[in-house]
């Protein structure tokens, strides 16, 4: 299990290929290549986590599944929360474990994710539903002298999760919120 603070921005590329070559330009190195990311975000009936402000998520990827808890978004000029993250052997398993525990799945959305990585921070080029993003984690001079890099500056930070983007998005195109997922699925 891993415990730590996550602190991260994203940033709207037009994109994948202008994020991709932006970051590239900045002397990033690819970490991990592109693959689909289907995630889950779970709660009680009475929703106890949304009423902290806070996340269970269940993340499938490349045959792999994650487990993590996401605390309540603390105040910061970027996105700021304690975070507690586990591998999981099986996550049709512990979705039915959650399940049995009380939790449902109120959300799922997908992204393509391709990461790179410079200094102290991870760089993710997303390709979701609502668009392109830039999602870089990392340490505060970290994370402010990539988006500079970028060509970014603090009025371009997004802080939102992906799913309040898509609620936006939605509301943009004038259809109703489902779940963020690729149209082909």
């Amino acid at each position: 299990m891993t415990a730590i603070l996550e602190r991260e921005i994203k940033l709207r590329f037009e994109s994948a290929d202008a994020a991709r070559a932006a970051i590239l330009a900045t002397g990033a190195t690819p970490l991990r290549g592109r693959r689909l990311q289907e995630d889950c975000l779970l709660d009680t009936a009475d929703e106890t986590l949304h009423r902290r402000r806070c996340v269970l998520r269940l993340r499938v990827e490349s045959g792999k599944s994650i487990l993590t808890f996401k605390g309540p978004v603390q105040p910061s000029a970027m996105k700021l929360r304690d975070e507690l993250e586990t591998m999981v052997g099986d996550g049709t398993t512990m979705l039915r474990m959650l399940e049995e525990l009380g939790f449902t799945v109120w959300f799922r959305y997908q992204k393509y994710r391709e990461e790179f990585s410079l200094d102290d921070v991870i760089v993710a080029v997303d390709e979701t539903p609502a668009g392109v993003f830039v999602e870089i984690e990392g340490g505060d001079r970290g994370i402010t002298e990539m988006a500079e890099a970028l060509g970014r500056g603090t009025s371009d930070y997004l802080l939102d999760s992906y799913r309040w983007l898509w609620v936006l998005e939605c509301q943009r195109r004038g259809v109703p919120v489902t779940d963020m997922i690729f149209d082909d699925e």
